[in-house]
């Protein structure tokens, strides 16, 4: 009995360690957080159903986790946290009626979401009127942050993206004529222009550029057309499921170029959807569970053993925004004003994906992102050799 009463107060020892290293632990609140007291709520607006369904169940992975450490480690002032999840397929008609909901829900502090940035900026004016933070974590529109003083994201944006991609393949893998295939939405279109800026200023020239709609599967008249371009590259401005399926496609039409993908292809459903076509295939991501810093490792064993898988780009980001508003909820209180207010102060909030976070009060963005490059190396995603973990232009 002794023996277990010692290894069961190491083992409680070890996650407050734990936590602790994550900063999640409050120090006045060694105890968890009191189920039976008013939890303090934060919406969720994401996909979890539709063609984005598995971003959302990435969310809700890093979600739960953060969830569980950060009422564990007393949660908001005694009180637990807690998230209420709308399914909105990422569709900008159902981030509106979601958006109307939550502002008029006393109990919602602030909200998560939406997936892309289309569905989130229709939602923003309500939420910019209403008065209640949209904090996009995967926002990376330009113009996200820019609907209002109520509208935040800690993601890398396009504008600071997209030359961390044409640096990677420009100048790191030295193509010059590279062919761009691109979804036909707002954020495509406008990752397409500023990619292709970004690679004439280093040098490079865009010989193609194809766009596509998102339901679509059959890429093979594009890519004759690509084809006839001579590109010595190919760029993806794509998500995970297209973005696997063209490359598939391209393989087969015998287009054997490098490939190099913007970041939201980082996915294990891209691997898994792509099989050996998207063997070589490069990107980037502000996270990647093989970083050796201390508190990716932490995150990471702690995911693998919540659920028996490594942590991905989406889940980590979930993970990351969740903690982030907790920090400042404990530091700045419920008030919906006082939270947006206290994004624009806080300082060292833990992040596994930057280290530490502080948000730009001008842009409302994170300052200072990481991305780091790699390629997909034997069916998983590896670092990029040389290694290069660098700052976002």
């Amino acid at each position: 009995m002794l023996d277990l009463i010692l290894r069961s107060t190491a083992l409680v020892a070890g996650t407050l360690s734990l936590l602790t290293a994550l900063g999640v632990v409050q120090p006045a609140f060694s105890q968890p957080a009191d189920p039976a007291k008013e939890p303090v709520v934060l919406g969720v607006s994401g996909p979890l159903t539709g063609q984005y369904a598995q971003y959302g169940a990435q969310w809700q992975r890093g979600f739960d986790l953060a969830l569980e450490q950060v009422n564990a480690g007393g949660g908001i002032q005694g009180r637990p946290l807690r998230v209420q999840f709308e399914d909105s397929q990422s569709d900008p008609k159902q981030t509106v009626a979601i958006a109307r909901k939550f502002v008029a829900d006393s109990r919602i502090v602030a909200e998560l979401g939406d997936f892309t940035s289309a569905a989130s900026m229709a939602a923003s004016p309500i939420y910019q009127t209403g008065g209640l933070v949209q904090f996009g974590f995967t926002n990376s529109h330009p113009d996200f942050t820019r609907g209002g003083d109520f509208i935040w994201s800690n993601a890398l944006n396009q504008a600071e993206e997209m030359p961390v991609l044409a640096d990677y393949a420009v100048t790191a893998l030295g193509l010059k004529r590279v062919a761009l295939l691109f979804i036909n939405n707002d954020w495509g279109r406008t990752s397409k222009d500023l990619f292709a800026k970004a690679a004439k200023e280093r040098g490079a020239e865009v010989v193609g550029a194809e766009g596509y709609l998102a339901d679509e599967k059959d890429f093979r008249s594009a890519l004759v057309r690509v084809r006839d371009t001579k590109p010595d590259g190919i760029v993806l401005v794509s998500y995970y499921a297209d973005g696997a399926q063209i490359t598939r496609q391209l393989r087969e039409a015998g287009l054997t170029q490098p490939v190099v993908a913007a970041g939201s292809v980082y996915s294990p459903k891209f691997l898994e959807l792509g099989g050996a076509a998207v063997e070589g295939v490069h990107t980037t991501t502000p996270f990647f569970p093989g970083d050796p810093r201390p508190e990716v490792q932490t995150f990471v064993k702690a995911y693998t053993g919540k659920y028996g898988l490594e942590p991905d780009a989406y889940s980590s980001r979930a993970y990351d925004a969740l903690l982030l508003l907790a920090t400042v909820i404990r530091q700045s209180g419920t008030d919906r004003t006082a939270l947006r207010d206290g994004l624009a102060t806080v300082k060292d909030a833990p992040s596994v994906v930057y280290g530490t976070v502080r948000l730009d009060p001008q842009t409302r963005r994170v300052d200072k992102p990481l991305s780091t490059r790699l390629v997909v190396k034997n069916g998983a995603f590896t670092l990029w050799e040389p290694v290069a973990v660098k700052a976002a232009n």
